[in-house]
């Protein structure tokens, strides 16, 4: 399986933006979306932006990720899948 990432593009050198996400910075391909600014939402897939999001779209699958995050943080912490 393999999940696509949304994150933020902080720098693009030519065809290369540098994107991060939760302090994690990555190099990707943005031959796909040549109209992607700095500042964009987008989403990676096997290291290419795949996909511009809109502002809603963003929020909401950042709020997403937020809570897989919360909820594999208190598993870690409880060592139960509940968190209790």
């Amino acid at each position: 399986m393999c999940l696509a990432i949304p994150m933020t593009v902080k720098r693009i050198e030519g065809t290369r933006a540098l994107a991060e996400a939760y302090g994690v910075e990555k190099y990707v391909d943005i031959v796909m979306t040549p109209d992607v600014a700095v500042g964009d939402k987008v989403i990676i897939h096997a290291g290419f932006v795949i996909e511009r999001l809109d502002p809603e779209s963003a929020r909401e699958i950042e709020a997403a990720w937020d809570e897989y995050h919360r909820a594999m943080n208190d598993e870690k912490e409880t060592g139960r899948p509940d968190g209790a």
